[in-house]
């Protein structure tokens, strides 16, 4: 069949199937570069979820390789009430009460949000956790009145 065409067909066959290849080409890499466009903020937002994971991860490893700590055997108050002085915060409080040897609330007049956060951690590293919390701001920039419940960590 395509010996049976003249010189001049073949050329004009020639040259027009080449002209569609460049053309389908061309067409493939302009869609391409398009969905590249479109995908590049993806793939930026899952690498920065990536090396989040990682961090994550290897701090996971870091606590899962950590010895646990001994929860104290000791009543909640005075625990509480040392951090309260360690972080000097005792003056801050109004009001503190203990619903059991393992329950304490307490109400903060006006503390630092930071200093109030720092507590929280160290609570934490000794075993003691926050039950509820309700914080509002004050009039004073950084600082706010908190209302607060610790509990003893239960072992797992």
């Amino acid at each position: 069949m395509w010996h049976s065409r003249a010189p001049r067909e073949r050329i004009v066959i020639a040259t027009s199937a080449a002209l569609l290849g460049v053309a389908a080409y061309v067409l493939v890499l302009h869609s391409a570069e398009r969905a590249r466009a479109q995908l590049r903020p993806a793939v930026a937002a899952l690498r920065t979820q990536a090396a989040l994971l990682e961090q994550q991860a290897a701090e996971h490893e870091r606590l899962r390789a950590a010895p646990a700590i001994a929860a104290s055997s000791a009543a909640l108050r005075p625990l509480i009430q040392a951090r309260l002085d360690a972080a000097r915060l005792s003056g801050a409080v109004t009001r503190m009460d203990a619903a059991d040897a393992d329950h304490l609330s307490i109400t903060f007049g006006a503390v630092p949000f930071a200093q109030w956060l720092s507590l929280v951690d160290a609570l934490q590293a000794q075993q003691v956790r926050l039950e509820t919390a309700r914080i509002e701001a004050l009039a004073a920039s950084g600082l706010v009145s908190v209302n607060a419940s610790f509990a003893r960590a239960r072992p797992q």
